[in-house]
């Protein structure tokens, strides 16, 4: 359940094998895996080319981002052993977010980051709707701009924003 990066050995990360099977079935069979919005790495790549000034950023948790529907959160319960004791009785939890592991999250968080860009594209303005909708790799995002000033304006307008 939970697993250490080797990078960053203090820091633990809970993950969820949606594709772990029970009397022959997972959670990811039976889930919805969407359409594919996630842009195709050759693009990315290719637009990155395009300019001076290189820009990389990453949205971190990105499933962990987006909400699930409170009437879909039943589809993602799990159960816990308090202190691990297989024993007692155990807890019955609900996801609230998306899932690292199931087959949904990268369509819902790709579909929940653009579906951002247009609903909020007169308050962000369009260089950065375009940033969110055609720059990123699921959560990996390579730009590049022509000036170095153009990359400082690009950072601090996300930041300020709290794209």
């Amino acid at each position: 359940m939970g697993c250490t990066i080797p990078k960053k050995p203090d820091k633990v990360r809970v993950v969820f094998d949606c594709s772990a099977r029970y009397q022959g079935h997972s959670l990811n069979d039976h889930l919805l895996q969407g359409p594919d919005l996630t842009n195709t790495l050759i693009g990315v790549l290719c637009r990155f080319r395009k300019e001076q000034i290189a820009v990389i950023c990453d949205i971190e948790q990105m499933f962990l981002q987006f909400n699930v529907n409170k009437d879909q959160r039943d589809y993602l319960r799990f159960l816990w052993w308090k202190d691990d004791n297989l024993h007692g009785d155990p807890i019955e939890y609900r996801m609230n977010v998306h899932l690292f592991g199931a087959a949904s999250s990268p369509g819902c968080a790709n579909f929940g980051l653009k579906r951002v860009a247009d609903d909020y594209e007169d308050e962000f303005g369009s260089d950065i709707s375009d940033f969110l909708r055609n720059d990123f790799y699921v959560d990996d995002s390579l730009k590049s701009v022509a000036s170095v000033d153009d990359a400082v304006s690009l950072v601090r307008t996300c930041e300020t924003k709290e794209v």
